[in-house]
């Protein structure tokens, strides 16, 4: 059966990123010594689903970091938008997330990445999670996307685990109940 997973970082005061998406708070952050178990993570995966706001952000970084798959959750992009060195790498997808979910079971994927502040929240509330690794940065922005806002129903958690860094990050893993 096919799984959603969940890390991100998000300041003190919840946010993953400034309205902008910008994500120039976490990378103020002296973490470079720390092994936040990103790489980890990625290894257990088959595939992302980010919207369209992630992916943007993720474009303007100097490399384009994933070497697996990548779905982005879109109603205005195409998949001309995506650029030419990417076009065999990402795909533009304006399903639901359940319907996304069964297809990509079909195509044989189990564990997946889910990125993005409003694609996490429509995850959630469909049910579609089955584990978050939230990594809290030691910063408060004011103001910004949260990772979580409006939920159909609550949502049971049970921490698993939490891990502090010398730079002040925490790293709380939830399993959703």
């Amino acid at each position: 059966m096919i799984t959603g997973h969940i890390m991100m970082a998000m300041t003190l005061d919840g946010f993953v990123a400034r309205k902008d998406h910008s994500l120039d708070w976490l990378m103020k952050q002296n973490t470079t010594d720390e092994d936040h178990g990103f790489t980890a993570f990625m290894d257990s995966i088959d595939v992302l689903v980010m919207g369209s706001g992630s992916f943007k952000t993720v474009l303007g970084f100097d490399e384009w970091p994933y070497d697996k798959p990548v779905i982005v959750l879109s109603r205005s992009l195409t998949q001309s938008d995506i650029p030419t060195h990417l076009q065999d790498k990402v795909e533009i997808s304006m399903l639901a997330p359940t319907a996304l979910m069964a297809e990509l079971e079909s195509r044989g994927h189990k564990r997946v990445y889910v990125d993005g502040g409003a694609i996490i929240q429509s995850f959630l509330s469909d049910g579609l999670i089955e584990s978050l690794k939230i990594t809290t940065v030691p910063i408060l922005i004011g103001d910004g996307i949260r990772i979580f806002s409006t939920l159909n129903a609550d949502i049971d958690l049970r921490l698993e685990s939490v891990t502090e860094y010398p730079s002040g990050l925490v790293t709380k893993q939830y399993s959703v109940q």
